[in-house]
């Protein structure tokens, strides 16, 4: 019988703050937080001292509430490009920068939706509000609306009535969540096999994202093209949108998808 290590049953103790914030996935108080994790607020409160002067977590100023810090979401973020998926698509984007010479994002389906978790500049960057562990908005942006358009609906239709998003680049609360609108905005996408953003919601720059599917046919990773609309050509037939499906295509198909297995 193998035989377990010796581990510091303090930092296990205060282990269950983080995984309160996790389940979460708020800010809380410092009361809400030790009630989740079974201990008293005085009990909590140096473990949460401690954990914010490593990065673990932060405390607003303003309002005092606790919540993921720096260095949880750069480990977070490490965790996930090291899935497959991740590791196969990240030197393809950067050869795509590099061809279109525009910036290139790649994006997974996070706790909070859309999840960029790596960008790609060219040689002269644009200037673009999004940096790697932003949210984009489902469906305000060319990222979120390729995840909309190809998960499954049932999931789509909750994160949307959740405002699963609400934290996302463009996020705009007072969207409608479903109806003529949004269904006309998603058969676009399917259509096309890209989503299409032209100056919204980050004024001045055009985006193109494409989805990237893995063997069971489920979307794995958004891989978005953006630049200056005065550059960055949009039409459906650009160079551009070429460039991005068979670099989503390329790799969707190193994922497994599309191949078929011969019945014995």
């Amino acid at each position: 019988m193998k035989r377990e290590s010796r581990g510091i049953q303090s930092i296990e103790v205060g282990g269950e703050l983080l995984r309160a914030l996790a389940r979460c996935g708020e800010p809380m108080m410092l009361r809400d937080l030790a009630r989740e994790a079974g201990m008293t607020p005085a009990k909590a409160h140096p473990y949460l001292a401690s954990f914010s002067r490593i990065g673990l977590i932060e405390q607003d100023e303003t309002t005092g509430r606790y919540e993921i810090g720096a260095l949880a979401l750069e480990l977070g973020l490490i965790s996930l490009r090291r899935l497959s998926g991740v590791r196969i698509a990240r030197p393809r984007i950067a050869a795509l920068a590099n061809q279109i010479g525009h910036a290139v994002s790649l994006a997974v389906w996070g706790t909070h939706g859309p999840t960029v978790v790596q960008l790609e500049e060219p040689a002269q960057p644009v200037h673009i509000v999004m940096r790697a562990g932003s949210v984009m908005a489902l469906l305000e942006t060319a990222t979120g609306r390729a995840f909309a358009a190809f998960l499954p609906e049932k999931t789509i239709a909750a994160a949307l009535e959740s405002g699963l998003d609400r934290r996302g680049v463009g996020y705009n609360p007072k969207r409608a969540v479903k109806g003529a609108k949004v269904a006309e905005i998603l058969a676009e996408v399917r259509k096309h096999g890209l989503a299409r953003a032209l100056g919204d919601p980050l004024p001045g720059v055009n985006a193109f994202s494409a989805p990237v599917f893995d063997h069971s046919g489920h979307v794995a990773l958004a891989i978005t093209a953006m630049g200056p609309e005065g550059t960055f050509d949009a039409r459906w037939d650009s160079p551009i949108a070429h460039a991005l499906r068979d670099c989503a295509g390329g790799i969707s198909k190193r994922l497994g998808h599309g191949m078929t297995v011969a019945a014995e």
